[in-house]
Formats: structure tokens, sequence, C-alpha cells
């Protein structure tokens, strides 16, 4: 069961999904159907750069893994920061 995750996860599709994940919340945000601090386009760049980080970090790409970590960690505290908004 772990290994055919692994290898789900590993595969080009998922790194697909992610790209298609963050380029669509970026290219709705600059033809403003999106804002950046909606949680629409938050979820949207955390999912993308979750499923990049898995890839990178099990295909050893650490500064792409590092990268995406890091956008995935600041779009999840914009989606905290919503949350104690409300």
């Amino acid at each position: 069961m772990i290994e055919s995750i692994i290898d789900f996860a590993n595969s080009e599709g998922v790194s697909y999904l992610g790209m298609t994940l963050i380029l669509g919340a970026f290219l709705l945000e600059t033809r403003d159907f999106l804002n950046s601090k909606s949680s629409t386009y938050l979820w949207m760049m955390a999912g993308g750069a979750a499923l990049l980080a898995i890839r990178a970090y099990l295909i050893d790409e650490w500064a792409f893994f590092i990268l995406e970590a890091v956008w995935f960690l600041a779009a999840v505290m914009g989606l905290w920061a919503l949350s104690n908004r409300n």
C-alpha cells in the first residue's frame, strides 16, 4: 500500500497537477478572477506546492524542495491568518 502511494507521488502526473494548481492560481490572480489573499488562491498554492515539494523530495531535488516547502508554508500561513480574522 505505502509503496503504491510513493509510486504515485513519484509520478510525473503529480508534478503536472501541482504545476497546474500553482500556475492556475497565478493566472487567475493576474487576470483579477482571484485575489492573492483569498482562500481559493491560497488553497491552490498550498496544494500545488505540497505536491511539488513531495515530488522534489522523492527525486532528491533539494533546492526545488526548499522552494516549494517555503511556498507551501507561506500559503498555509495565509490561510491561518484568514481563519483567525473570522
